[in-house]
């Protein structure tokens, strides 16, 4: 399957995503997150359930699915396993206070749900990704009825709002939920927690991309060491 950015192999992301996998031991069920990092920490796990690790894991997307298939990982649901071991998912953009945005690849209900499922919550990324602040913009998974409403809303707190579109069909991207995804600019994100709660009471946004639960977060870096924020 081919990853949403294909770009060749990142010694940066491989870096991260392995030393994330190895934090995962028998009898662990995983939360496996969406994004060309956290693939690499899929592949890993996969090669180490191949040496015989035994855990299951609960995805968050198509995407993830496909790849913890290819990989031979055992898949679970939260319906079975509601409270998981560990997630480990990716970011677009990370702050000094281990704050973090999410949802490039629309995946980020999911994928907060995920998290808050688990006892410990790890972001993958290489370093480019790390800010002082957060200033990338906001995905919002939006109900189409309310597309508009949303629009306005973001609007009026300052934000510029941009439906995301498909690059390979006509009209918006959908998520694995069947929502649209609306992009908001809203500059210097200087509280990321009170933003989040403004926009978490706008009706109509079914999930935002802010998180604010990362327990650590490894940074791969070009040498292919890795940094761990935490």
């Amino acid at each position: 399957m081919k990853e949403r950015n294909p770009a060749g192999e990142s010694p940066e992301k491989k870096a991260a995503g392995i030393a994330a996998a190895d934090l995962v031991t028998d009898g662990m069920v995983v939360g496996l997150g969406t994004g060309s990092t956290t693939a690499y920490t899929i592949a890993e796990l996969g090669r180490r359930v191949d040496e015989g690790l035994d855990i299951i894991a609960v995805v968050t997307s198509y995407q993830s699915e496909m790849l913890a298939i290819q990989a031979g990982i055992t898949l679970t649901s939260l319906a079975e396993h509601p409270n998981l071991d560990i997630a480990i998912d990716g970011a677009d953009q990370i702050d000094s206070g281990l704050n973090v945005i999410k949802g490039g690849g629309a995946a980020h209900t999911r994928e907060k749900v995920v998290s808050r499922s688990a006892e410990r919550f790890v972001v993958v990324a290489d370093e480019s990704k790390v800010s002082e602040q957060l200033n990338h913009y906001v995905p919002l998974e939006v109900l189409p009825y309310a597309k508009e409403y949303v629009s306005q809303q973001i609007l009026r707190i300052g934000g510029k709002p941009e439906l995301r579109l498909a690059s390979r069909k006509d009209g918006p991207v959908i998520s694995d939920n069947g929502n649209f995804i609306i992009d908001a600019s809203l500059g210097v994100i200087e509280n990321p927690v009170v933003i989040s709660a403004i926009l978490s009471q706008i009706a109509g946004i079914v999930e935002h991309g802010i998180f604010t639960n990362a327990d650590e977060v490894y940074i791969g870096k070009k040498d292919g060491s890795v940094e761990i924020m935490s």
